[in-house]
């Protein structure tokens, strides 16, 4: 309803520049190790300069020996309202909370960077996770939603916690093992890489067992689902039936994914 639709353009282009040009971390990565992210901001409501909105987030990285992409990390955050100024200048200052606009953005860079970390190196991204956990002590005090322990089971906060938390290791132990010990290497050994995801989905429902229906597990399944589906459905033969059993124990939410599996 707002006439003024040059103020998202300059949203979108500041955010872009925000992002791609901030020095997030002291490792000199080239060009083309960039990590390939996407946020998507859906605006709800605008009045004057604070906004109602939602915001998705997602990644993802190459696969070894091959041209293929995987998401690694696919998260719908409706806890997102924000004030912005067009051509309000955004800095991140790692002591100070700014703007819950900057400290959304940088709180999922970190965890991007995290998530990724952990593909290639186990619990290779405590160092990025950390700092996400930083950016959420300094954003408590604006008392807005998603940084605090109250606010819901699907928070910014408990996304953190919950990954930095020795009760969820499953979920750091099973992003290595699916992505560097199975699909990184399907090039070379295809049904090798098939049965180490299988056993990546035994990793995950020890995990369930002591703390069924959690939101980290939503969060694996929210970026491979229909991954997971895929792989299982081709290749060579693996024991189908009980990898399926276990995914419609630990994900019941996708048990449409689980129906195509083919075996």
């Amino acid at each position: 309803g707002n006439p003024n639709l040059q103020v998202f353009k300059t949203l979108e282009r500041s955010l872009t520049e925000f992002i791609n040009n901030t020095k997030w971390t002291d490792v000199d990565y080239r060009t083309e190790e960039r990590i390939n992210c996407s946020f998507f901001i859906n605006v709800l409501g605008l009045n004057n300069d604070s906004f109602t909105a939602n915001i998705q987030v997602q990644a993802s990285r190459p696969i070894f020996g091959s041209g293929y992409t995987t998401t690694i990390l696919n998260v719908n955050d409706k806890q997102f309202n924000f004030n912005y100024l067009e051509f309000q200048p955004l800095n991140y200052n790692p002591n100070n909370f700014e703007s819950n606009l900057i400290s959304v953005l940088a709180f999922y860079v970190y965890t991007i960077l995290g998530v990724d970390a952990d593909t290639f190196e186990l619990n290779g991204g405590t160092p990025y996770f950390q700092e996400a956990r930083n950016v959420i002590g300094n954003a408590q005090s604006s008392g807005t939603l998603g940084w605090s322990a109250q606010d819901g089971t699907q928070s910014r906060f408990r996304l953190n916690d919950d990954i930095l938390s020795g009760t969820y290791d499953g979920y750091r132990t099973a992003m290595y093992d699916y992505h560097r010990l199975g699909l990184d290497v399907m090039h070379n050994n295809l049904k090798e890489g098939k049965e180490k995801i299988v056993e990546t989905l035994e990793t995950l429902r020890k995990m369930h067992n002591t703390r069924p229906n959690s939101y980290i597990m939503r969060v694996f399944f929210d970026a491979k689902a229909d991954e997971v589906a895929s792989i299982l459905s081709g290749g060579p033969a693996v024991n189908l039936a009980s990898a399926v059993q276990t995914l419609n124990t630990i994900a019941p939410t996708y048990s449409d994914n689980w129906k195509n599996i083919k075996f």
